[in-house]
């Protein structure tokens, strides 16, 4: 059973990434489709109790954010995985810039969220973390990061 988690900028590709890596295997529980956090609750809480495996496909940018999706996930003996996507302001800018309608963001959001985000660390209860970034041309580029306190990009 695995948790995953991903951290990372709006606009950064992690609902993307999902959809090529995840989707036939883990739930998908995310904040833009479910709009609440008590259907969120309902939802993670269903995933732990059939043993489901999951993907958290929010921004997740604080030790704080990120916390209780941890503590639940371990009480309940799933792996936790994260995924921190290296923040680049300027495509996630760009790329927001380019959806169509409910999926653009106002830029603030963008700029609020980067101010914020705070790399996790293998401390928070994460059994393995790896770091994502987006290559033109090449797609996700994945690497496990055992140090996160080192930048790998």
């Amino acid at each position: 059973m695995e948790a995953i988690i991903f951290m990372g900028l709006q606009a950064s590709g992690k609902s993307t990434f999902y959809k090529q890596r995840f989707f036939d295997t883990h739930v998908r529980i995310n904040l833009d489709m479910l709009r609440t956090r008590h259907r969120e609750r309902i939802l993670l809480q269903a995933c732990i109790e059939m043993k489901q495996g999951f993907v958290v496909d929010n921004t997740n940018p604080t030790q704080a954010a990120r916390a209780p999706y941890i503590a639940q996930a371990k009480a309940a003996d799933f792996a936790v995985v994260g995924y921190y996507f290296s923040p680049d302001l300027a495509g996630c800018l760009a790329r927001n810039n380019a959806r169509e309608g409910a999926a653009r963001i106002p830029s603030v959001g963008i700029y609020a969220a980067a101010k914020k985000l705070q790399a996790p660390s293998l401390a928070e209860g994460f059994d393995v973390l790896y770091s994502v970034r987006i290559e033109p041309g090449a797609g996700f580029v994945v690497q496990e990061w055992s140090k996160p306190e080192e930048t790998l990009w």
